[in-house]
């Protein structure tokens, strides 16, 4: 389960004794408990929105005037909270400030949502859909297919529409290996996928395509943001097997 550490500081404590943060860092990124985390610039930087009607209300500085306040923050995963707690009690800022410990809210299944995007891209290939295709896309995309560059979702939609004329009937798209990999609002993917259908010629069309792809999370639902292709068109799953 993934923990926030709000690491708070104290203005009036003497932070000359304080022990170095590197070494927390260093062995709880060994370990894979510390995902990221960053520093944050001083409350004096802050600035505090608030809307009232149609009116946008701005004030420099902090919410709230405290001698205490929030100097950076870390993301860790633990398997429980005494575990977070255990991690919490030894960063230096413990010592002079506080750490306040905060599991997320778990409501949903990244990897799941993943998945099922890719699960849609086989559907839409099926139809030979390109818009429905570029849906699963997001608007700044950059995707490279076999040393092309097609960058923004208008070049992509323009390249599947060529690539859905050119074959008759569906095109089959089988996934023979999907491995993801989450990190909050950007995963990573890597698939084997076979692409199979008929072209207009009559020509068969069979690709063995190495996939690498990056995803965002737009808020309410997972984007292609970045994807890689090189294709194979000599190679058959068999052949892959063997090497």
């Amino acid at each position: 389960m993934k923990y926030m550490l709000l690491v708070c500081g104290d203005d009036t404590a003497d932070a000359s004794g304080m022990t170095p943060v590197e070494p927390w860092v260093e062995d709880l990124g060994d370990r894979n408990v510390r995902l990221h985390g960053h520093r944050l610039a001083l409350p004096a930087q802050a600035v505090t929105v608030r809307v009232r009607g149609d009116e946008v209300l701005r004030s420099d500085g902090p919410f709230a005037e405290t001698k205490e306040y929030v100097a950076g923050f870390d993301i860790l995963e633990c398997d429980s909270m005494e575990e977070a707690i255990e991690a919490a009690a030894r960063h230096p800022v413990a010592t002079i400030g506080a750490l306040e410990v905060r599991p997320f809210w778990e409501d949903e299944d990244a990897e799941a949502q993943i998945r099922a995007l890719d699960a849609e891209l086989t559907d839409a290939a099926r139809e030979r859909d390109a818009d429905r295709t570029a849906d699963c896309y997001a608007p700044d995309v950059a995707a490279f297919v076999d040393g092309r560059e097609h960058r923004g979702i208008d070049a992509l939609r323009k390249s599947l529409q060529e690539l859905f004329a050119d074959v008759t009937g569906p095109v089959v798209r089988e996934v023979l290996d999907f491995r993801v990999h989450v990190d909050e609002s950007i995963a990573f993917g890597h698939a084997l996928v076979r692409l199979r259908a008929t072209r207009t010629d009559g020509a068969p069309l069979d690709d063995l395509m190495r996939v690498t792809t990056g995803y965002r999370n737009v808020g309410l639902r997972w984007l292609i943001a970045h994807e890689h292709v090189s294709v194979d068109s000599l190679a058959s799953p068999e052949t892959e097997e063997r090497s």
